[in-house]
């Protein structure tokens, strides 16, 4: 697998997303499948292993990716997020997603971060955590507040290097002047454009892009037409089955380009994603071995300007029915 800096941490071009191996995201797995599915990614090169303590109940995620990737820890750049998965009695702020509940609840107070880290280190049996991400920025508490005690994480040991997810070009500076950001997850794909401002920020101060849903949470597969009982998926309304339809009809000729290239469209996605910027890298997430092999595969893709150009003709006139996530 190609590689690529995030700050100073080498990772991967394409790790994996390992929040679709629990219940209730796109269907029930059981946790043998799903260690399958991740022990697939290891060893196909996808060493980048992204979780977080919200992913499943009662930490289900980070679990069964410590159980994984036990006697295999030295291959791995394990990747957690805290923030939402707020500790029984503690308050919690509304941060507003496009998703049909509405809102998250989040809580990122300096004086809970270490309790987050060391509750997420037992969940993943490990004695660091590569790379720790605050999931959201917190409403009321200012994200230099947070990054400052991640910082005294960083001092301590438990954690490798600081991320964040779902920011501004803002918070990023702000974070950033009180301790060097090695990452900023954020959503990235065909169908949802990076804030230009965020990547310039990024550019500026040398801090890495992880795409988030760079696959469209499935959609860029030109698989989707429609949607299992359980399935997440659900409460985005862009795959309610009118809009869900009106996007496929618009995404044909994503699908159609990708299938005179002869590669996948989610290789495609993968790929274009990747040459945006030679500091992004993507976590898409799978359950399938085979489903895992295709999209990794899309690492040693590279795409003709003139593809590039027909892409960004195609996607210029490819507005999503049904709003954002975020």
């Amino acid at each position: 697998m190609k590689t690529r800096q995030l700050g100073n941490l080498q990772v991967p071009a394409i790790g994996y997303g390992a929040m679709v191996l629990s219940p209730g995201i796109y269907g029930d797995i059981d946790d043998t499948r799903a260690a399958a599915a991740l022990r697939a990614a290891l060893d196909g090169g996808a060493t980048h292993v992204d979780t977080s303590d919200a992913y499943g109940v009662d930490g289900h995620n980070e679990r069964l990716v410590g159980r994984a990737i036990k006697g295999r820890r030295d291959e791995a750049v394990v990747a957690t997020k805290f923030g939402l998965a707020v500790p029984e009695g503690e308050p919690s702020r509304s941060q507003k997603v496009g998703y049909a509940f509405g809102e998250l609840r989040v809580n990122a107070d300096p004086r809970l971060v270490r309790r987050y880290a060391e509750r997420s280190l037992r969940n993943l049996d490990t004695d660091v955590i590569d790379l720790y991400y605050a999931h959201y920025p917190d409403p009321e508490v200012p994200i230099e507040d947070t990054v400052g005690a991640m910082a005294d994480l960083v001092r301590d040991g438990l954690i490798k290097h600081i991320g964040l997810s779902n920011v501004t070009a803002a918070q990023l500076r702000a974070a950033h002047a009180t301790h060097p950001v090695t990452a900023v997850q954020n959503e990235w794909s065909m169908w949802r454009p990076v804030d230009p401002e965020l990547l310039a920020a990024a550019r500026e101060l040398g801090v890495g892009i992880v795409a988030w849903s760079p696959l469209g949470t499935g959609f860029l597969t030109g698989t989707v037409q429609s949607l299992g009982e359980g399935d997440f998926r659900h409460n985005a309304p862009r795959f309610a089955p009118e809009n869900l339809a009106a996007n496929n009809d618009r995404y044909a000729p994503i699908r159609a380009l990708s299938v005179q290239l002869a590669i996948t469209p989610a290789q495609l996605a993968l790929a274009w994603l990747l040459h945006q910027d030679d500091h992004v890298v993507t976590i898409p997430g799978s359950r399938t071995p085979s489903h895992i092999s295709e999209n990794l595969a899309a690492a040693d893709l590279t795409l003709h300007p003139d593809t590039l150009a027909r892409i960004d003709e195609a996607l210029a006139t490819f507005e999503v029915t049904g709003g954002t996530l975020l």
